[in-house]
Protein backbone atom coordinates (compact mmCIF):
# COMPACT_ATOMS: atom_id res chain seq x y z
CA UNK A 1 0.00 0.00 0.00
CA UNK A 2 0.95 3.71 -0.94
CA UNK A 3 1.92 5.92 2.60
CA UNK A 4 -0.22 8.66 1.49
CA UNK A 5 0.84 10.76 5.08
CA UNK A 6 1.10 13.78 3.87
CA UNK A 7 5.31 15.02 4.27
CA UNK A 8 5.81 17.57 6.95
CA UNK A 9 6.13 20.99 6.23
CA UNK A 10 9.76 21.80 6.13
CA UNK A 11 11.53 24.64 8.10
CA UNK A 12 14.18 26.96 7.80
CA UNK A 13 14.92 28.90 10.96
CA UNK A 14 16.54 32.80 10.30
CA UNK A 15 17.67 34.39 13.27
CA UNK A 16 21.61 35.40 14.80
CA UNK A 17 20.26 34.18 18.43
CA UNK A 18 21.58 30.65 19.03
CA UNK A 19 18.65 30.61 22.11
CA UNK A 20 15.60 32.05 20.15
CA UNK A 21 16.25 29.48 17.15
CA UNK A 22 16.76 26.44 20.31
CA UNK A 23 12.96 27.46 21.44
CA UNK A 24 11.54 27.96 17.97
CA UNK A 25 12.70 24.84 17.14
CA UNK A 26 11.34 22.96 20.57
CA UNK A 27 8.50 24.43 19.72
CA UNK A 28 7.88 23.15 16.13
CA UNK A 29 9.63 19.75 17.06
CA UNK A 30 6.79 19.25 19.03
CA UNK A 31 4.98 18.72 15.93
CA UNK A 32 4.92 16.00 13.98
CA UNK A 33 3.53 17.59 10.83
CA UNK A 34 6.48 20.47 11.02
CA UNK A 35 10.42 19.46 10.06
CA UNK A 36 13.01 22.12 11.23
CA UNK A 37 15.37 21.18 8.17
CA UNK A 38 17.89 24.03 9.40
CA UNK A 39 19.07 27.13 11.12
CA UNK A 40 20.82 30.00 9.98
CA UNK A 41 22.15 33.03 12.13
CA UNK A 42 22.34 35.48 9.03
CA UNK A 43 20.77 36.93 6.07
CA UNK A 44 23.41 35.83 3.96
CA UNK A 45 23.46 31.76 5.22
CA UNK A 46 19.53 32.14 4.91
CA UNK A 47 19.41 33.05 1.49
CA UNK A 48 22.41 30.40 0.72
CA UNK A 49 20.37 27.78 2.45
CA UNK A 50 16.89 28.65 1.14
CA UNK A 51 18.88 27.60 -2.26
CA UNK A 52 20.32 24.25 -1.58
CA UNK A 53 17.41 23.09 1.05
CA UNK A 54 14.13 24.44 -0.71
CA UNK A 55 12.51 24.95 2.70
CA UNK A 56 8.62 25.23 2.61
CA UNK A 57 8.92 28.20 4.97
CA UNK A 58 11.63 30.41 6.42
CA UNK A 59 10.93 31.90 9.91
CA UNK A 60 13.14 34.74 9.29
CA UNK A 61 13.90 37.53 11.93
CA UNK A 62 14.47 41.44 10.76
CA UNK A 63 17.57 41.96 11.86
CA UNK A 64 20.54 39.89 11.54
CA UNK A 65 24.42 40.48 10.68
CA UNK A 66 26.01 40.29 6.97
CA UNK A 67 22.17 40.96 5.53
CA UNK A 68 18.77 41.39 6.88
CA UNK A 69 15.76 39.87 6.80
CA UNK A 70 13.96 42.41 3.94
CA UNK A 71 16.72 42.21 1.93
CA UNK A 72 17.07 38.37 2.40
CA UNK A 73 13.31 37.98 1.87
CA UNK A 74 13.73 40.00 -1.36
CA UNK A 75 16.81 37.84 -2.57
CA UNK A 76 14.24 34.80 -2.09
CA UNK A 77 11.72 35.91 -4.13
CA UNK A 78 13.97 37.19 -6.81
CA UNK A 79 15.41 33.82 -7.48
CA UNK A 80 11.54 32.42 -8.09
CA UNK A 81 12.44 30.08 -5.32
CA UNK A 82 9.29 27.62 -3.99
CA UNK A 83 9.86 29.43 -0.68
CA UNK A 84 7.69 31.18 1.13
CA UNK A 85 8.71 33.75 3.80
CA UNK A 86 7.19 34.17 7.33
CA UNK A 87 8.90 37.11 9.19
CA UNK A 88 9.32 37.34 12.84
CA UNK A 89 10.42 40.57 14.70
CA UNK A 90 10.07 42.34 17.70
CA UNK A 91 6.68 44.44 18.04
CA UNK A 92 8.10 47.63 17.66
CA UNK A 93 9.60 47.34 14.23
CA UNK A 94 6.88 48.26 12.49
CA UNK A 95 8.33 50.50 10.04
CA UNK A 96 9.83 47.25 8.53
CA UNK A 97 6.34 45.64 7.67
CA UNK A 98 5.62 47.35 4.29
CA UNK A 99 9.12 46.87 3.50
CA UNK A 100 9.02 43.19 4.37
CA UNK A 101 5.92 42.86 2.72
CA UNK A 102 6.77 44.83 -0.42
CA UNK A 103 9.51 42.51 -0.35
CA UNK A 104 7.62 39.59 -0.83
CA UNK A 105 6.88 37.93 2.76
CA UNK A 106 3.61 36.07 3.28
CA UNK A 107 3.35 36.80 6.92
CA UNK A 108 4.49 39.04 9.62
CA UNK A 109 4.42 38.09 13.39
CA UNK A 110 5.86 39.24 16.60
CA UNK A 111 8.30 37.22 18.19
CA UNK A 112 6.38 36.73 21.32
CA UNK A 113 3.37 35.67 19.59
CA UNK A 114 2.25 32.50 21.51
CA UNK A 115 3.53 28.85 20.29
CA UNK A 116 0.02 27.84 19.04
CA UNK A 117 -0.20 30.98 17.09
CA UNK A 118 3.12 30.73 15.40
CA UNK A 119 2.44 26.99 14.25
CA UNK A 120 -0.84 27.95 12.79
CA UNK A 121 0.91 30.53 10.76
CA UNK A 122 3.55 28.45 9.67
CA UNK A 123 0.91 25.84 8.56
CA UNK A 124 -0.98 28.78 6.57
CA UNK A 125 1.67 30.29 4.78
CA UNK A 126 2.82 26.86 3.74
CA UNK A 127 -0.45 26.42 2.53
CA UNK A 128 -0.29 29.63 0.46
CA UNK A 129 -2.14 31.60 2.53
CA UNK A 130 -0.52 35.08 4.09
CA UNK A 131 -0.86 36.02 7.86
CA UNK A 132 -0.32 38.75 9.55
CA UNK A 133 -0.69 39.42 13.39
CA UNK A 134 -4.12 41.17 14.11
CA UNK A 135 -1.91 43.73 16.42
CA UNK A 136 0.87 44.21 13.83
CA UNK A 137 -1.82 45.00 10.97
CA UNK A 138 -3.63 47.10 13.70
CA UNK A 139 -0.50 49.35 14.46
CA UNK A 140 0.35 49.67 10.52
CA UNK A 141 -3.86 50.45 9.94
CA UNK A 142 -3.50 53.22 12.89
CA UNK A 143 0.32 54.57 11.58
CA UNK A 144 -1.44 54.87 7.90
CA UNK A 145 -4.84 56.05 9.03
CA UNK A 146 -6.33 54.69 6.17
CA UNK A 147 -10.15 56.38 4.83
CA UNK A 148 -12.15 54.95 2.33
CA UNK A 149 -11.66 56.62 -1.11
CA UNK A 150 -14.42 58.86 -2.74
CA UNK A 151 -17.05 56.30 -4.37
CA UNK A 152 -16.90 58.85 -7.82
CA UNK A 153 -13.21 59.01 -7.76
CA UNK A 154 -11.96 57.16 -11.02
CA UNK A 155 -9.83 53.66 -9.70
CA UNK A 156 -5.90 54.27 -10.22
CA UNK A 157 -5.13 52.69 -13.52
CA UNK A 158 -3.73 49.56 -12.41
CA UNK A 159 -7.23 48.70 -10.60
CA UNK A 160 -9.27 49.78 -13.44
CA UNK A 161 -9.18 45.71 -14.23
CA UNK A 162 -11.89 45.44 -11.23
CA UNK A 163 -15.36 45.87 -11.03
CA UNK A 164 -16.59 48.15 -8.57
CA UNK A 165 -17.71 45.39 -6.12
CA UNK A 166 -13.84 43.93 -6.26
CA UNK A 167 -12.77 47.52 -5.49
CA UNK A 168 -15.06 47.27 -2.34
CA UNK A 169 -13.34 44.40 -1.14
CA UNK A 170 -9.96 45.56 -1.88
CA UNK A 171 -10.50 48.24 0.29
CA UNK A 172 -11.87 45.79 3.25
CA UNK A 173 -9.31 43.50 2.72
CA UNK A 174 -6.58 46.26 3.34
CA UNK A 175 -8.45 48.07 6.20
CA UNK A 176 -7.46 44.21 7.94
CA UNK A 177 -10.90 42.63 7.67
CA UNK A 178 -11.32 38.80 7.77
CA UNK A 179 -13.25 37.07 4.40
CA UNK A 180 -16.34 36.40 7.61
CA UNK A 181 -16.10 40.48 8.31
CA UNK A 182 -16.36 41.59 4.95
CA UNK A 183 -19.07 39.34 3.81
CA UNK A 184 -21.14 40.87 7.25
CA UNK A 185 -20.08 44.18 6.08
CA UNK A 186 -21.47 43.57 2.51
CA UNK A 187 -24.32 40.97 3.68
CA UNK A 188 -22.77 38.19 1.36
CA UNK A 189 -22.40 34.88 1.77
CA UNK A 190 -18.27 34.41 2.90
CA UNK A 191 -18.09 32.30 -0.45
CA UNK A 192 -18.94 34.71 -2.86
CA UNK A 193 -16.31 37.34 -0.83
CA UNK A 194 -13.48 34.40 -1.43
CA UNK A 195 -14.66 33.88 -4.89
CA UNK A 196 -14.29 38.17 -5.27
CA UNK A 197 -10.59 38.19 -3.19
CA UNK A 198 -9.42 35.31 -5.84
CA UNK A 199 -10.55 37.53 -8.72
CA UNK A 200 -8.96 40.71 -7.18
CA UNK A 201 -5.44 38.55 -7.10
CA UNK A 202 -5.94 37.05 -10.42
CA UNK A 203 -6.66 40.08 -12.05
CA UNK A 204 -4.13 42.07 -10.06
CA UNK A 205 -1.10 39.15 -10.61
CA UNK A 206 -0.47 39.61 -6.79
CA UNK A 207 0.08 36.46 -5.12
CA UNK A 208 -2.17 36.57 -1.70
CA UNK A 209 -3.79 39.38 0.10
CA UNK A 210 -0.72 40.66 2.00
CA UNK A 211 0.41 41.94 -1.28
CA UNK A 212 -3.35 42.96 -1.91
CA UNK A 213 -3.12 45.25 1.33
CA UNK A 214 -0.15 46.78 0.14
CA UNK A 215 -0.96 47.19 -3.26
CA UNK A 216 -4.17 49.50 -1.99
CA UNK A 217 -1.91 51.92 -0.01
CA UNK A 218 0.40 52.04 -3.06
CA UNK A 219 -2.27 52.84 -6.08
CA UNK A 220 -3.91 55.35 -3.44
CA UNK A 221 -7.21 53.45 -2.87
CA UNK A 222 -6.21 53.62 0.49
CA UNK A 223 -4.78 56.86 1.68
CA UNK A 224 -2.75 58.33 5.22
CA UNK A 225 -4.19 61.41 6.29
CA UNK A 226 -1.14 63.21 6.05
Amino acid sequence: MTDRTPRPVRVLLADDQPLLRTGFRMVLGAEQDLDVVAEAGDGVEAVDLSRRLLPDVVLMDIRMPRMDGVTATRAIVDARLPVRVLILTTFDLDEYVVGALRAGASGFLAKDVPAEDLVTAIRTVAAGEAVVAPRILKRLLDRFAEVLPDPSAAPPRSLAALTEREREVLVHVARGLSNSEIAAALSVSETTIKTHVGHVLMKLGLRDRVQAVVLAYETGLVRPRW
